[in-house]
């Protein structure tokens, strides 16, 4: 009999999704397998391209810890990298697929952990707790180090001196009118001053500058000035540091070269930047040439290069001496030793330190017979700084430098670029030609390169910069440099006028290029706070580019695009707010920013002009015709959006009634006041008096979309940070003297239509 074939077993709608489910389950999973497998090979094929991302990992864990807020997240930062280090090591131990990919991960995990628990240890150990509050006392101190700055007419001095009212150990940092200087006040003297003295002053407003986090890396607990004469209980001794010795040295260059180019000159030999002109300095910095005031890459290389190229030849001149050592290793540590005192001479900041490394890494490289400029030598220097210095990556000067070197050798080392430049048979005159080409190419490349950065940190960037900087590198290294070591050189003969004549025709030549470069229409590109989102689009885009060869590297492209078109939709703030309340800026009515109080040039101006985005100028707010003011109040109308906001702003000292003012925060939706309000002011959307402003720090507020930024959202619990203690509120009534309604008559002038209640987004 035969076997019958059994029954088909009908399938029912959920066996067949059930099918349907499993089938895309491997088909995943056969993505993914794919996937890794494509990323294993590419990892093992990519050589030594994958060493310095390593850095890069080190650098974001320290990245972390900065942009984390709390300690809690800190933690969990590290436990997860930990743990993501520890299974993939363990895995590592077992015969299996993906072991480049798996080593990848362990590395780069345990590299990310390393740097955000150096920097975290390092602000442990070195950070020092500013003061409480602004005082003024009569202190006694030691001077640690003197900053001569003529050109602002005053000297800097950094005391080792104890706080006034816990004689808790600190060092304070404070300013002395030069009219007040004393022979003898140096390192080491030891004074009695009369001084004011406040915290280390957080960013005035969000995406500022902040000097609380430099200060707390630094060990200052508090900053100030110097009220009335100083007593020198016991002078400094002369010529007993290196501060002294630069203070010497510039002051001998000021005297055999006069003016301006004797101020340039004073900062390419010592590193004195303090008698430099406040109008060439800007000029400099609108014409993208502001690298070559301090003392860095260029000026080290220069120094130690020249040093290298003459020892080599003097060494090569002694037979004996010639047959018998390798000349290259000789002349290579004869410029280290100039590199290095180069550097000590010039106050060892952290960019010439980091500068001075470097310069030590291509030398060992000559040496060495390996090539002298690459990315695993960058990475080198990069991790040595920051192993000693973590602060300093999320600063502009690490960022800017390491950016125009790492795009450098992106650009000399990629094949289009090693094919134009190959050696042919060709005429001096097209030589030229090319090298000139490549310059301008390197120039551009550097200024695209450095743009992201100092849009994010100064909200402005140079656009003539790339050209200008052809001129000007040339210029400084073959000439102005070289002429200002020949003529110190022969002042030792008393013969070095003549090397001070052209040294001084080079630097004017040096200026006016700035000038003029920084005169030019458009010379400087000003934009709002770029967010923290974009940066990180072109950092990663940049470091993809410029560390991996071949055509992955073009991957980079994406992000940078996607963070260039991000800078289209950038909107600058309605309304900028500093921490005390007494800089207001109102942008968005007109080519000129409103501020609330007359300000002449300084710091808070610029700071308001940077962060709106604006590079007009300013008007006040009483001198506009869209806005009430009167002696104590400003109120003024914004149509943003759909709606309308009504603003009040005080900037009187007088006392006004409480009910009054209570009536007049009743019709505004925002009040800003310098001042604590009571709590009977309660305004549609938005106090931001004093009490409000201690807690939250400098504000920038959309009103088109209801948005609130604060300087305290990006500071966390670092120990530079410092929020309030609660203060006791104390009701009370207040009265005025002359402008008993001034409240009322301000807002009454401007409120109309009052908008709904909204809180803002925070």
């Amino acid at each position: 009999m035969a076997n019958s074939a059994p029954p088909p077993v009908p399938m029912d709608s959920t066996s067949l999704s059930g099918a349907a489910l499993q089938h895309g389950h491997w088909r995943n999973r056969r993505l993914l397998a794919s996937g890794l497998a494509r990323l294993e090979h590419f990892l093992e094929h990519a050589g030594f391209d994958r060493a310095p991302w390593l850095v890069v990992a080190f650098a974001a864990g320290i990245a972390a810890w900065f942009t984390l807020d709390n300690p809690g997240q800190w933690i969990f930062f590290l436990t997860g990298a930990g743990g993501l280090a520890g299974l993939s090591l363990v895995l590592l131990r077992e015969q299996g697929r993906f072991p480049y990919l798996r080593q990848a991960c362990a590395a780069l995990s345990l590299a990310a952990l390393l740097g955000c628990g150096l920097v975290w240890t390092k602000s442990a150990l070195v950070g020092v707790r500013s003061i409480d509050r602004p005082l003024v006392a009569m202190i006694n101190g030691k001077v640690l180090e003197r900053v001569d700055q003529p050109a602002d007419h005053r000297v800097r001095l950094l005391l080792a001196t104890r706080e006034p009212v816990s004689g808790r150990a600190i060092r304070a940092r404070v300013n002395l009118d030069v009219d007040d200087d004393l022979i003898g006040l140096v390192e080491g003297a030891e004074v009695r001053l009369r001084v004011r003295l406040m915290p280390p002053a957080a960013p005035m407003l969000p995406g500022g500058y902040d000097f609380a986090r430099v200060a707390w890396f630094g060990g200052i607990a508090a900053t100030g000035s110097v009220l009335g004469k100083v007593t020198l209980v016991r002078p400094g001794e002369d010529g007993g540091s290196l501060g002294q010795a630069q203070r010497a040295l510039s002051r001998h260059v000021r005297a055999n070269l006069d003016g301006s180019p004797g101020t340039l000159a004073a900062a390419f030999a010592s590193g004195d930047r303090g008698a430099i002109a406040p109008a060439d300095e800007e000029a400099m910095r609108n014409a993208g040439l502001t690298h070559l005031l301090s003392i860095s890459g260029l000026h080290v290389s220069a120094v130690i290069a020249a040093v290298y190229a003459l020892a080599g030849r003097l060494f090569a001149l002694w037979p004996w001496l010639a047959l018998r050592v390798r000349v290259p290793l000789l002349a290579a540590a004869t410029g280290a030793l100039a590199g290095i005192g180069y550097t000590l001479l010039t106050g060892a900041e952290v960019p010439t330190v980091r500068s001075c490394i470097g310069a030590m890494l291509v030398l060992l490289a000559l040496v060495l017979g390996r090539e002298a400029l690459s990315m695993r030598m960058v990475a080198t220097g990069a991790f040595l700084v920051l192993v000693f210095w973590p602060e300093a990556l999320v600063g502009p000067s690490f960022q800017m430098s390491f950016a125009a070197v790492i795009a450098i050798i992106a650009v000399h080392g990629s094949g289009p670029v090693r094919a134009f430049l190959a050696p042919r048979e060709e005429g001096w005159l097209v030589r030229q030609g090319r090298n000139l080409a490549m310059l301008l190419l390197t120039g551009v490349v550097i200024e695209l390169a450095l743009m992201p950065i100092g849009l994010f940190h100064f909200h402005q960037a140079g656009v003539y910069g790339a050209l200008a900087n052809v001129i000007a590198i040339p210029l400084t290294t073959v000439a102005s440099m070289p002429l200002i070591a020949l003529a110190l050189l022969f002042d030792l003969a008393g013969i070095g006028a003549p090397f001070w004549w052209l040294a001084g025709k080079s630097l004017e030549l040096l200026l006016a290029l700035a000038h003029w470069t920084a005169a030019m229409p458009g010379a400087v590109t000003t934009m709002p706070a770029m967010g923290q989102g974009a940066f990180l689009l072109f950092v990663s885009g940049g470091l993809w580019l410029a560390l991996w060869s071949g055509r992955v590297r073009l991957l980079g492209l994406a992000p940078a695009l996607i963070g260039a078109a991000s800078l289209a939709s950038l909107r600058a703030p309605d309304l900028l707010i500093s921490g005390d309340g007494r800089h207001v800026g109102i942008g968005g009515e007109g080519q000129e920013l409103l501020v609330l109080r007359p300000a002449r040039a300084g710091f808070a101006l610029e700071s308001l002009t940077e962060l709106a985005g604006m590079s007009g100028g300013v008007r006040v707010l009483d001198e506009w015709p869209g806005a009430q003011c009167n002696h104590d109040f400003c109120a003024i109308r914004l149509r943003r959006g759909e709606r309308d906001w009504q603003l009040l702003l005080s900037r009187g000292s007088d006392l006004i009634p409480e009910r009054d003012l209570a009536a007049a925060c009743e019709r505004a939706d925002l009040v800003i006041s310098d001042r604590f309000l009571p709590r009977s002011c309660r305004p549609r959307w938005l106090k931001a008096d004093r009490r409000y402003l201690e807690r939250s720090g400098g504000l920038a507020i959309d009103l088109e979309h209801g948005k609130l930024t604060s300087v305290a959202q990006g500071q966390g619990e670092h120990g530079w940070w410092k929020r309030p203690e609660p203060r006791p509120f104390k009701q009370r009534s207040l009265g005025s003297r002359n402008n008993a309604a001034s409240a009322t008559e301000a807002a009454d002038a401007a409120i109309v239509n009052a908008p709904d209640r909204r809180k803002p987004d925070q």
